[in-house]
């Protein structure tokens, strides 16, 4: 299954390891013929990605995220988003909306949803787990 995945669930998933955020990265990274989720990125995400995550401020593990980020580049799925016409409270989500809109994730999961438009597609943490009937690791 293809997933479009904000900033917030990974950083969520690095500072509170016992989370469903960091669960549902966990099962990013162990990926499974039977059950694999597949990160959807364009540049602008991944640019994101590397400019939130090693911020000195978090105090992130610099190792655990360079290895989180050499796997999606390795097992993620690129692409050139198509722009869209439609105006955002905070526009630098946008792009996150314009990579789901223009590939065939079936999710895009955020802990800010109220940034983007009511779509099923579009859903918290919680809510995939729940919708896309994902069996985590306990």
């Amino acid at each position: 299954m293809k997933i479009v995945l904000d900033t917030n669930v990974i950083v969520s998933a690095l500072l509170i390891p016992s989370s469903i955020p960091a669960k549902i990265l966990t099962k990013i990274l162990t990926k499974t013929l039977s059950n694999a989720l597949t990160i959807v990125y364009d540049h602008r995400i991944f640019n994101e990605y590397i400019d939130v995550l090693f911020r000195d401020k978090l105090k992130m593990n610099k190792d655990a995220v360079k290895f989180i980020l050499e796997y999606f580049k390795k097992e993620g799925f690129f692409l050139l988003a198509d722009p869209l016409k439609i105006s955002f409270q905070d526009e630098s989500d946008k792009k996150f909306y314009e990579v789901y809109k223009s590939s065939t994730a079936q999710y895009l999961i955020t802990g800010n949803i109220r940034h983007f438009p009511k779509e099923k597609g579009i859903v918290t943490p919680r809510e995939f787990i729940e919708k896309a009937e994902i069996q985590l690791f306990s």
